[in-house]
């Protein structure tokens, strides 16, 4: 019982310490947040991630961040894993995401993107639904440019996938 309560306590920690870690490429939002923190196993003692996507320019970093979080809070013994079955999704990224990537002025993907991809995205500047998109390349891999029809602001969306 006390083990099961050790090890429970541990994996907590751990999703502490991975809830403060941000994305290189989008700090607004943690690993947790985007879901590339597939799992933590039940003993703490292993956590698997799934990229965003296979070539991920990001992927080394985030492995590093990681790393260096868990070292930091003396959880140095943890085994980071990659899994890229099943690959990652959007519909993986938290409704906590979602909101911190709209506060910080993407458009996320909407929450089931299998269903509604095609569907423009609201401004994250103003709100408005008369968006455009501009080019299927933003600033990361990740994103398409958008810019809003009503406030003509320029604006990344996160690509549904």
């Amino acid at each position: 019982m006390i083990a099961n309560r050790l090890a429970t306590d541990r994996a907590a920690r751990i999703r502490e310490v991975l809830a403060a870690v941000a994305d290189p490429e989008i700090p607004a939002v943690s690993v947790l947040d985007l879901g590339i923190v597939r799992e933590i196993d039940r003993d703490g003692r292993t956590v698997a991630i799934t990229p965003t996507y296979s070539g991920c320019p990001a992927t080394a970093a985030i492995e590093a961040n990681i790393r260096s979080a868990l070292a930091a809070a003396d959880l140095s013994d943890v085994r980071l894993v990659t899994r890229l079955d099943p690959p990652w999704t959007t519909d993986w990224i938290t409704s906590e995401g979602r909101a911190k990537l709209l506060a910080y002025g993407v458009a996320p993907p909407p929450a089931s993107s299998h269903l509604h991809a095609a569907a423009a995205p609201t401004c994250p500047r103003c709100g408005s639904r008369e968006t455009e998109e501009v080019s299927r390349f933003g600033s990361t891999p990740c994103k398409a440019l958008w810019r809003c029809l009503a406030c003509a602001e320029p604006f990344d969306r996160f690509k549904c996938h």
